[in-house]
């Protein structure tokens, strides 16, 4: 007849080989393609969900000095497709839809009669450089006011002149270092960095600033939610 001791030491046992075999069961789900890709995504949408919640949306990405800038010259050039798709500068309008008061298409003299934000703050790539920068323009904030947008939407998307797109959380969105950038270093953006209007985000990852924006669509439906997101990164990714 068995005893409550040898009950225990049963349970215990049993826990101990429950514990030694769950990487091994964990292993093999991986293996399976299809549960490996479920596992993944699931991983993924957990990272975004946590994210969102430890953003601060009043929280500002650490600034730096003029000294501890680093020169433009030096900044590293990262594209999706070409540095430069050819824009035609003087043609150029920025296009707006979705839920806003106010849609078209707005040119550049249009952002710059709102107020200019400078920022020295630093560029993280998800490659594992990163650069500390200048990055002048308006608050997304600020245009968004202007076009008269439904802040209460869930996100702002965005497409570009190379075929790029993102998207953002309307949060981040409004952060005020969330700027529509057309300088760096107190001239026009380069053409190699996204002339002439590009977003900039000193609260995200790099691939999030996206290049040589045409449209801007506030929205609370998603078709897309950015390229590389698209190919399994993360959406949200704060720093």
């Amino acid at each position: 007849m068995k005893s409550l001791n040898d009950d225990r030491e049963f349970r215990r046992m049993s826990r101990r080989e429950l514990l030694k075999l769950s990487p091994l069961a964990l292993a093999g789900l991986i293996a399976i393609p299809r549960m490996r890709e479920s596992l993944f995504m699931g991983g993924l949408e957990f990272s975004d969900w946590a994210s969102s919640h430890w953003f601060r949306p009043q929280h500002l990405a650490p600034t730096y000095p003029d000294s501890q800038l680093g020169s433009l010259e030096r900044f590293f050039v990262n594209t999706y497709d070409v540095d430069d798709p050819g824009i035609d500068l003087d043609k150029w309008t920025l296009s707006v839809s979705g839920l806003v008061r106010q849609p078209g298409q707005y040119r550049l003299a249009d952002l710059r009669a709102l107020p200019l934000i400078s920022e020295n703050v630093r560029h993280v790539c998800v490659e594992g450089w990163d650069f500390i920068g200048n990055f002048a323009g308006t608050r997304i904030s600020d245009f968004l006011r202007l076009i008269g947008a439904d802040t209460s939407a869930r996100y702002l998307y965005t497409e570009c002149a190379d075929g790029y797109y993102e998207s953002l959380d309307m949060m981040t969105a409004l952060h005020p270092q969330s700027l529509l950038c057309y300088q760096m270093y107190g001239q026009p953006l380069q053409r190699e960095h996204g002339a002439p209007l590009r977003l900039y985000l000193p609260t995200k990852i790099g691939y999030k600033s996206a290049k040589y924006l045409t449209a801007l669509s506030v929205t609370n439906v998603l078709q897309r939610r950015g390229y590389w997101e698209d190919q399994g990164y993360d959406w949200f990714y704060s720093l």
